[in-house]
């Protein structure tokens, strides 16, 4: 992935707290957490993903913008749901 996207985490893996399952506009893939061990996401947290890593927590209203943003970016956007898809970490 080129861009931060936002992605609302699901699950955090028990066996691997590091990793955790998001959703990003439908689309559920596993990243790593690892980054914000300081102040480590939960279920409902809302994070900015980049190339499989969360970088920050932000709040949803600040997720709903950059999702509306991105969007509204057409392909570049898309292209980066395609990696998503395509992405795995285990």
């Amino acid at each position: 992935m080129c861009l931060g996207i936002p992605g609302e985490i699901i699950e955090i893996n028990r066996d691997q707290p590091d990793l955790a399952k998001v959703s990003v506009s439908g689309v559920k893939r596993t990243i790593n957490i690892g980054l914000l061990e300081d102040d480590p996401p939960l279920p409902g947290d809302w994070i900015l993903i980049h190339v499989g890593f969360a970088l920050s927590k932000i709040d949803e209203s600040e997720a709903q913008a950059v999702l509306d943003f991105l969007e509204g970016i057409g392909q570049s956007y898309e292209d980066e749901l395609a990696a998503l898809r395509d992405s795995s970490i285990e």
